[in-house]
């Protein structure tokens, strides 16, 4: 699943670059502090305190969306480098596909270690109205090195109610997701939302997502994950 500030983040980037004829190059940005750094797959976690970094530079319906998470103690997490295209399709049907390497970063015996792996990501979706768009999500990922998780796949169901407006210029942000995960051959089903407040003036807004396990035997994968995250995004 793509994270909750990079939704937000390269929703912002589509809607500074109007259709995939625009050719001008636009730029956003999203610094986020989280209590709990969950993981692009958010049935895993860091477990501990994290900040994030999103960029996102896009021409047309090419963008470039790295993404830099650190523990908060200051150990590299992940390195994401997102390239994803948006096809001219239409106001209300949108295709996008991706694809990224990533480094996934780990402490053994006091030295920290580079995982590295290939991923690629297929999502279409529709506008049903102004404020609610319905999709379905496909994420592969392939471990390069021996000792990574080799094949990972994710299909999911999901939903975006955006913009709600409520009192004195604030809007919610509401993103369920059902999804299956399957993780060299250990399997699971869950339940993510992702929930946010915004306020129309302000680059700050309050995040939360949650985790629920429906079932699953996936080593680490097991146990119902939360967070509560501060974003400021940069326009």
């Amino acid at each position: 699943m793509i994270p909750t500030a990079t939704l937000a983040l390269l929703g912002l980037l589509a809607a500074q670059q109007g259709d995939t004829t625009d050719h001008r190059l636009h730029a956003a940005g999203a610094v986020t502090v989280t209590s709990n750094g969950i993981s692009l797959v958010p049935a895993l976690t860091l477990g501990k305190p994290a900040g994030i970094l999103d960029v996102a530079i896009g021409r047309g319906g090419w963008s470039f969306a790295p993404q830099f998470r650190w523990a908060l103690e200051g150990k590299p997490w992940a390195f994401l480098f997102w390239g994803r295209y948006r096809f001219p399709t239409g106001d209300r049907f949108h295709f996008v596909v991706g694809a990224h390497p990533a480094f996934a970063f780990k402490t053994i015996s006091g030295e920290i270690v580079a995982r590295r792996y290939f991923a690629t990501d297929v999502a279409p979706s529709y506008t049903l109205t102004s404020h609610l768009d319905l999709g379905v999500y496909y994420f592969y990922s392939k471990g390069i090195d021996e000792e990574s998780i080799q094949n990972t796949h994710m299909i999911a169901a999901r939903g975006w109610l955006t913009n709600i407006p409520i009192a004195h210029d604030f809007a919610v942000h509401f993103a369920p997701q059902l999804y299956y995960l399957t993780m060299d051959g250990d399997d699971g089903t869950y339940f993510t939302s992702a929930l946010s407040l915004s306020h129309r003036k302000l680059p700050v807004s309050l995040a939360s997502l949650i985790t629920e396990p429906i079932q699953s035997d996936i080593p680490g994968g097991q146990e119902f994950l939360w967070n509560v995250s501060l974003v400021y995004s940069i326009r």
